[in-house]
Parts: structure tokens; C-alpha cells; sequence
């Protein structure tokens, strides 16, 4: 068994390369191997697999599952007979392996056995056995992630070196077309490594490739020059001046290549000022950083993550979160927490990407940085490229700190990056930056809002301890009223200390009302308002557009899907918008694909322009959505409500591959379904109102215990608004139907008993039978089962004239149970086993077999036929506990107890009894 990470990251054995799956699994894996045989915390693998991203709610459950399937996969290529174990250790995971069996080890290895060996062609012989061990990037195919990306990355340096230094052996022993043909590619690839270019250069000299070597350096002097606003280093230009020694002294060849530079880079000046070195600067420790924030408090947790992105060689640590999060206030405490570990000093620069004073110039910052570490006005170079030349030369030795605050992009931060092995440089933004992460191995420390007990020890920082002592509940109230924002906070306790006499609830009344709570987190020219108005700005005018629809949502989540719904934009369009804004940190993704907004953000986004009808586009969305949702439920089935005579139609609709998928969408969008109800019956949109009610009876079949009753009793308003008959009658059939059910059963007859004729008024022989069937239950409920199973046995027959069969099998259902009421037993038998034959319907629903099922087994044991009565009732059982249906559980094991008391029947009873109660 061999373990691969130089290439795709991958398990060979002896019958062949295993299935590892998918990205995140082999992401998993590759995070193992990379500290093999040492326990990797679960909260290591959190990061490795999900990066900067917002895990799951279950993303423990997710790792079990991969290491319970990456464990079954080593068993199964007979791990143990290799000596390999995936072990468990409290809340790590260790990989026990030989490291013989790793191609990192092997690799680094025969490096070793490289560096040691004095003969070149040994060592040659040696480089290239370890270079054949990779077969492409390393860990390829694993999820995306900073701290992957990074090992990947040291890998990869790795492998160049190697490259670099078998090109030195070949040239030892002559063979320069060998080391110029290995150079040749991986200087292609990496055309900004200056090592790479100035072997080649060297390499094609030796070959007597004279005129390709000297090309290759002004290829390479070029792209320096445009990419990066440099000159070669001393390592090219010292190859250039050994390939020019052809028919000119070491002197003349310095001397050409300094006339080969263009002149903006040379300078104007002919004879320019004698250099500056760090001994021609003064000695006092430089030190630009503003004042330490008043009132920090807390972020224990981002205080230690920027030291640990923070360690290492010449790191670039990279803060990111919304605004008003307090990014700056953690840096600058961290800087001076963190002071005497920069003894070569602390640069500070506002590069205010989110203002709208203007950002200063490139020149400008390298200029205030410069004149701090001692250059002198008159040897100030004039160019951006030459100041950042020298910053860079200056840094190069010292052990610099340098923050760059609010910075715009990847691209403004780059040429301000010192680069010296012992700088450490911290970027605050609002955007994620992924550009600075790919090119500079930028180390992410995102930053969120407070929790509500530092949020309260941050007001009682501003306000005193004696007063958020005096009211706790109402500070704690506040603090989540700012949504823990420190910049909300901030604002809302600068007005609570211009007041001393004005009391915390009282701030958290006026709070409360959502229509002034972003006003009253405004004072003089800043607040929550500002800060976010400074980000839309940065915002291309699409983006901004769909950020200000989201404003117009009536839940708290959304998708693609309903994202595009509001800007009358196609999904992948409205995908891409997504993406932006959680880029600026304005949308939060809390799972794969489902977004949110922040509290404040909302309110905000709620204030901007929006296009009219966005409320009505993302109804329609849900509307279109639920049908779809409800037919995979129960395919074949009618539809349950027609479609608004004025319905948008929306771009695309989610498709659903079967019961599981759709009930799953229905229990994730259960609460933004509902507050889109109540957002269409506030708008006056009452033709909207009664149908995503009515598309919530999947729910409600499943769950009719919930409260149900206010929602239905809206929809039931609405249909009466639009004086739409058919749509009374659905509501109040449904609506008494869940009234029977929490045992409210006067109130149900009285509210389905005109549902019929409403029903027969319209010719809708469905509804009608529907009714008919809500009806009868109620009133069998009221001891009058006889009625009931007359009102029943017409419901069948209307049901089958309206060719609804899956109206006539719930009314045969019914009818089945109401003769099992009366002692009829075969009858009941015959009748439940007529409606268990309508199992031919597509996607019949588990709740209506359970219940068949368990009538039929009754009828069973009322006939003396034990045996085949309880096979029935385990069979329901087993079936409702699988599907989680507690109510049609509870039924088949309380009918199974009375047969057969058994302690582990009783278990499962008043287990699911107890989240039956629970969910009530």
C-alpha cells in the first residue's frame, strides 16, 4: 500500500488504485498524511476541508463520515497487513503508516541522501529518482482551502529547488543541455522565480547557447519590470554578466547591463546620489502604528489566530470581515500587544479602499514609509518603481511589522509587500481576497461579530460596570439588537453615555422598532450606515443591484434560485452576485449554495432602490418552487393550487429527484416559506398569501400537531379577500383537518362544514371530495362514525369521477377506519387493503402506508387473525420510524402494546411519543 501526495492525492495497492471520492474526502485524507502518525484535531480538519469558509452545522457528523468510509476503504486494501491504522484519539484522528509507504517521505529522503553525495553524478542520479516521484501538482484534486493550498505550495518550492539543484549538478559534470532542457519548462511555468531564470541562463551559456541565454535574460528583465515594478536580482544579473564575459571584462559586462535597463529605470540623474544603506539611516526604532484602541475587549480566539498566521517566514496575514466588525481595533491591539517581537520597527498605512476621501497613491505610502525608516527627502527616488525598490532593499534585513488597513484589493497591497525573510505584514479588508491568498500565500484571519457576552462587556467598557450591572438582560438585549456588530456598539453606547439618566431598555424600545434602528446607529459622520453605504459603493452597479433586491426578501436564507427571483436574473447570474457580496463580506454563506444577511445589513440593504416587483418575483419563486417540491413528494398527484393569474414566471426552478429531496427543501425553507406568507398577506398580495399556505401541507401532514392554525387562519382571510370560492373551500378543508387533529374538533366542524357546497359552487369535484373527507373526520371524532362513513363513501365515489386516485385511496382510508370503529372488521380489512393496492401510484406517501398498514393490522386482530395483524403493525412501525414519522410510530406500537406489552416495544414508543410532544 502506497500513499501519494506529490500529484493526485491517492491510496495505490497492490489490486490497484482505491475510490477515495470526493474533495473534501481525499482533502481529509491528504491533511492526515501530512502529519502521519501524530493525532490532527477535528477542528485542524474543519479548516483544512472548509478553509475561511463557514462550516456546517454538522460538519463533525461530515468528518465521521469520511474517515468511517476512508477506514472501510484501508481495511478493504488490507491496510493492517501494511502496518496502516486510521485511529480515533478523543477529538483527533491519527493515520499510523511506516513512512515508507508516504512519497513525501521517500522524496525528502533521497534529498537528503542528495546533499550528502560529493560525486555530481551520483547526486544527479539521485535528484532525478526523487523528481520521478511526482506525477503532477501536489495534492491535486483535494477541496480548496488556505491551509491545503499551503502545503501544496511548500511542497511545490520544494520540488523547484530540487529542479534548481539537479541543473547544478549537471552543469558540474558538463551536461549543460540537460540542465538548460530541465530548467527550460519550470522557468516557463514560474517565470517570476529569478533562481529559475538565472540557472537557465547560466545553463544555456555552458551549452554555448550564448544569444538564447542573454535573450532569456531580457525576457525575464521585462516581465520584472511590468509585473512587479522591479529590476533583476543579484543572482540574474551576475548569470547575465558571466554570459556576456564572452568578448568583455566582468567590469564592462556589470557596465552593459546597466546600459540595458531603460532609463526610466536608470534614472534620470546621470551620476545619482551615493546609495542608501541601512547604516547611512538613523538608529531609533520606527514606529507609525495609531494609538491602541479604548474599550477593547475580548477576541481571545482572533487575538491567537493572527500570531499563528503570524509565524513563519516573511508571512502576510490577511484580516477580513464586514464593516464595523472591528478589524482595525484587533490589529492595532495585536501590534501593540506584539510590539518588542519587531525590534526593526512598525509601519502603519490607511490605504482606504472603503472611503470616499480617496486612496492615497502608491507613491505616497512608499514615500511616508521611506522618509520613517530614515531616507533622506534628496534620495528619494522619483519613481513608484524605484521607492519600492528600496522599501524592499530596507525591509530586507529587519524584523518590520507593516499594516496595510483597509486595503481595496490584491492588486493595491502587492507592491507594498516588504518580502524580507523576518517582515511580517498584516492586510485589513473587507474583501476576502482570494488573488493574495493564490499569489502570496496570504493567511486568512476572518473576523465576526461579537458574542452576546462580549458584546456586553464591550458597552460596559464604554458605559461603566455599575450601570450594565444594573440591567443585565436589557444590556444583553442590546447587544444583540446591534447583532453584535463592535461598531453598532460602539455607536449605541455614545448615546447611552450622553444620556446617564436614560435606561438601557429604554435605548432597546426605540432599538426595536426596525424602521429606526439603522438612524439611531448613526452620530455625527459615522455609524453602521455609513460604513456599509462605503462598501456598496465599491460594488459593480449588477452586484449592487442584486444586493439591494435581497432587501426586498421576506425570509432570512435564500438560494440561487430565489436570489435570481428577486433581480428577474437566471440563477448562475445571481450566483455570481452572491459570490461578490460574500467577497465584501455583505452575505454570509452559512451552507454550500444558502446565504444570509447580517441583522443591520439587512435593514440597510431594505432602504436602497430595488426593482418594484422583487417582492412578487420571489413569491412567485416559492410558489413554483413548493408545486415542484410537492409533486416530487407525491408524483402524479394534482396540483394543490393553480397558479396566480399574474404569476413571474421565475427564469429556473429547483428540480428534486424524489420524496427525500423535496421533504428535506421543505424543512429547510419552512420558516422563510412562512415569513413569505406573511410578507404577501402585509403587501396586500392575497392571491399569493393562501397558495404558499396551502404548499405547505407536506409539513403539516407530517408535523399537524404544530401551530399551524394562525397561518391557515391568513391564507383562509386572503382567499375570502379575493372572493376565490375554490380557494375557501381547500383552506377551510385544510385547516379543519389540522384543528381534528390537536383535538380542536368543534372548532374544525364548524370551519369545514361549508367547505363542500363551496366546493360543489365551483364544479371542483376534488375539492369537494376533499372537503367531504375532512368533514367526516371531525365528525366521527364527535362520536358519529356512521355519518362519517357515509360523507366518506361519497368522497370515494366523487374522487373517482374526478379520475383523483389519490383523494379516493385518503377516503378510503378513512372510510376503513371508521368501519373499524364500528367493529366492522372485514369490512375495514377489505377496504384498507383496497386503498394499500393503489400502492401502483408514483411516490406513494410513507404517512398513508403506515396508516393503512396499521388499520389493516387491527382489523386483523379483531378477526383473530394475531399472527398476520401483528406482521402488519411491526411492518408500519418499522416503516414510520424509518421515514421519521413519530405520529404513524406512535399509532402501530401503542396498537402493538396492547397486544404484546414488551419493554423494547415500550422504548420505542415513548421515544417517538416524546418528539412527537417535544416538536408539539
Amino acid at each position: 500500500m502506497e500513499f501519494r501526495l506529490l500529484g493526485a492525492v491517492s491510496v495505490v495497492t497492490e489490486a490497484g488504485v482505491l475510490p477515495l471520492g470526493p474533495a473534501k474526502r481525499r482533502g481529509l485524507l491528504a491533511a492526515l498524511l501530512l502529519r502521519p502518525n501524530h493525532p490532527v484535531a477535528v477542528d485542524q480538519l474543519t479548516a483544512a476541508l472548509w478553509g475561511d469558509q463557514e462550516p456546517p452545522p454538522r460538519a463533525r457528523g461530515v468528518i465521521q463520515g469520511h474517515v468511517s468510509r476512508l477506514r472501510t476503504m484501508l481495511i478493504g486494501g488490507d491496510a493492517a497487513a501494511h502496518g496502516v491504522e486510521l485511529l480515533t484519539q478523543g477529538t483527533a484522528y491519527v493515520l499510523r503508516t511506516p513512512p515508507s509507504r508516504l512519497d513525501t517521505h521517500r522524496f525528502e529522503e533521497l534529498l537528503a541522501l542528495a546533499r550528502e553525495q560529493r560525486a555530481p553524478a551520483e547526486a544527479a542520479a539521485t535528484y532525478r529518482e526523487a523528481l520521478a516521484l511526482w506525477q503532477g501538482p501536489a495534492l491535486a484534486g483535494v477541496c480548496p482551502s488556505p491551509l491545503l493550498q499551503a502545503a501544496a505550495h511548500a511542497l511545490e518550492e520544494l520540488r523547484l529547488a530540487s529542479v534548481e539543484h539537479l541543473a547544478v549538478r549537471y552543469g558540474q559534470v558538463g551536461e549543460h543541455a540537460r540542465a538548460a532542457a530541465v530548467l527550460h519548462a519550470e522557468a516557463v511555468a514560474h517565470p517570476l522565480r529569478e533562481s529559475l531564470s538565472a540557472a537557465l541562463v547560466t545553463a544555456l551559456h555552458g551549452a554555448g547557447r550564448r544569444p538564447e541565454a542573454l535573450d532569456w535574460f531580457h525576457r525575464t528583465r521585462r516581465l520584472l519590470a511590468d509585473e512587479l515594478g522591479i529590476g533583476p536580482g543579484r543572482e540574474l544579473a551576475d548569470a547575465y554578466a558571466e554570459a556576456l564575459r564572452g568578448d568583455a571584462d566582468a567590469d564592462d559586462a556589470v557596465r552593459v547591463a546597466a546600459r540595458s535597463r531603460p532609463a526610466a529605470e536608470r534614472g534620470a540623474p546621470p551620476s545619482p546620489p551615493s546609495p542608501v544603506t541601512p547604516a547611512a539611516l538613523h538608529t531609533g526604532v520606527v514606529d507609525l502604528l495609531p494609538r491602541a484602541p479604548r474599550g477593547f475587549h475580548g477576541r481571545t480566539q482572533e487575538l491567537a489566530a493572527l500570531s499563528r498566521a503570524a509565524a513563519g517566514e516573511a508571512p502576510v496575514c490577511l484580516v477580513t470581515g464586514p464593516a464595523g466588525v472591528g478589524k482595525t481595533a484587533l490589529v492595532v491591539q495585536w501590534a501593540h500587544r506584539n510590539r518588542a517581537g519587531f525590534p526593526g520597527g512598525r509601519l502603519y498605512a490607511d490605504l482606504r479602499g472603503f472611503g470616499d476621501t480617496g486612496e492615497p497613491t502608491l507613491a505616497e505610502v512608499l514615500r511616508e514609509f521611506l522618509l520613517a525608516l530614515g531616507v533622506e527627502p534628496s534620495r528619494m527616488p522619483e519613481s513608484a518603481n524605484g521607492a519600492g525598490a528600496l522599501f524592499r532593499s530596507l525591509a530586507a534585513d529587519r524584523e518590520l511589522l507593516v499594516v496595510l488597513d483597509n486595503a481595496r484589493d490584491s492588486g493595491q497591497v502587492r507592491p507594498l509587500l516588504p518580502g524580507g525573510p523576518r517582515c511580517v505584514t498584516v492586510v485589513t479588508s473587507r474583501y476576502r481576497m482570494p488573488g493574495l491568498i493564490v499569489t502570496d500565500a496570504a493567511r486568512p484571519v476572518p473576523v465576526d461579530v461579537l458574542t452576546p457576552r462580549d458584546g456586553t462587556a464591550l458597552l460596559a467598557g464604554v458605559l461603566g460596570e455599575e450601570r450594565v450591572r444594573a440591567e443585565p438582560l436589557a444590556a444583553r438585549r442590546l447587544a444583540e439588537l446591534c447583532g453584535g456588530l463592535p461598531l453598532a456598539l460602539r455607536v449605541a453606547a455614545a448615546r447611552l453615555a450622553d444620556r446617564p439618566d436614560w435606561p438601557l431598555s429604554e435605548m432597546n424600545t426605540e432599538m426595536s422598532d426596525s424602521a429606526r434602528r439603522l438612524s439611531l446607529l448613526d452620530v455625527e459622520d459615522t455609524g453602521v450606515r455609513a460604513a456599509l453605504r462605503l462598501t456598496v459603493l465599491q460594488l459593480p452597479e449588477p452586484v449592487a443591484g442584486h444586493f439591494a433586491a435581497l432587501g426586498r426578501h421576506p425570509g432570512t436564507h435564500f438560494d440561487r434560485y430565489a436570489a435570481a427571483a428577486l433581480t428577474r436574473t437566471d440563477p448562475a447570474t445571481a450566483q455570481a452576485a452572491m459570490e461578490r457580496l460574500v467577497a465584501s463580506h455583505l452575505v454570509t454563506e452559512t451552507t454550500p449554495g444558502r446565504w444570509t444577511l447580517h441583522d443591520l445589513v439587512r435593514l440597510y440593504a431594505r432602504g436602497l432602490d430595488a426593482r418594484p416587483d422583487a417582492l412578487t418575483g420571489v413569491l412567485d419563486h416559492y410558489i413554483a418552487t413548493a408545486l415542484a417540491a410537492a409533486t416530487a413528494a407525491e408524483p402524479g398527484n394534482a396540483a394543490c393550487v393553480p397558479l396566480p393569474p399574474d404569476f413571474l414566471t421565475p427564469a429556473a426552478v429547483r428540480t428534486f429527484t424524489g420524496q427525500d429531496d423535496a421533504m428535506a427543501w421543505y424543512t429547510a425553507e419552512r420558516d422563510d416559506l412562512v415569513l413569505a406568507a406573511g410578507a404577501a398577506h402585509t403587501a396586500g398580495l392575497h392571491s399569493r398569501t393562501w397558495r404558499i399556505v396551502m404548499l405547505l401541507w407536506p409539513l403539516m401532514a407530517r408535523w399537524a400537531r404544530d401551530d399551524w392554525t394562525p397561518l391557515l387562519e391568513s391564507a383562509l382571510a386572503a382567499a375570502r379577500a379575493e372572493a376565490d370560492l375554490a380557494a375557501e373551500s381547500r383552506v377551510r378543508a385544510l385547516l379543519g383537518w389540522v384543528l381534528t387533529e390537536q383535538g380542536r374538533t368543534a372548532e374544525a366542524l364548524a370551519c369545514v362544514e361549508a367547505a363542500p357546497a363551496l366546493s360543489a359552487r365551483t364544479g371542483d369535484l376534488r375539492g369537494e371530495a376533499s372537503a367531504l373527507v375532512v368533514l367526516s373526520w371531525a365528525q366521527a371524532a364527535l362520536g358519529d362514525p356512521e355519518q362519517a362513513a357515509r360523507g366518506c363513501a361519497r368522497a370515494v365515489g366523487l374522487a373517482r369521477e374526478a379520475d383523483d386516485r389519490y383523494t379516493e385511496r385518503l377516503a378510503l382510508y378513512h372510510l376503513a377506519r371508521y368501519r373499524l370503529d364500528t367493529g366492522q372488521w372485514q369490512a375495514a380489512l377489505d377496504t384498507a387493503t383496497e386503498a394499500l393496492a393503489f400502492e401502483d401510484l408514483p411516490g406513494t406517501v410513507v404517512a398513508s402506508r403506515v396508516l393503512l398498514l396499521t388499520t389493516a393490522g387491527e382489523a386483523l386482530l379483531g378477526l383473530g387473525n394475531e399472527p398476520e395483524g401483528i406482521r402488519r403493525l411491526r411492518t408500519a412501525a418499522h416503516e414510520a420510524e424509518s421515514a421519521g414519522y413519530d405520529d404513524g410510530a406512535v399509532r402501530a406500537l401503542g396498537v402493538l402494546l396492547r397486544v404484546s406489552p414488551d419493554a423494547a416495544l415500550r422504548a420505542r414508543h415513548d421515544a417517538a411519543l416524546t418528539r412527537l410532544t417535544t416538536r408539539t
